[in-house]
């Protein structure tokens, strides 16, 4: 489960995303459009052109998650 505190903050990537990327192209995108550490306990949220289905970026503090609806 994804424990999010007051602290932890969400950031929205606004241009559309290849969903077939996973752990490796997602914390690329983190680190070069959003400007953020992948590895800051924050939740990174991704979404395709047609906005119908996103994928989540989050680590935990032992291993990245991602998951996806």
């Amino acid at each position: 489960m994804i424990a999010l505190t007051s602290a932890t903050r969400v950031f929205v990537s606004l241009d559309p995303v290849d969903l077939r990327k996973s752990f490796g192209g997602l914390q690329g995108l983190v680190k070069d459009q959003l400007r953020q550490d992948p590895l800051s306990g924050h939740v990174f949220m991704f979404t395709n052109r047609n906005r119908n289905r996103l994928k989540l970026l989050y680590w935990d503090g032992s291993g990245l998650w991602v998951a996806t609806k």
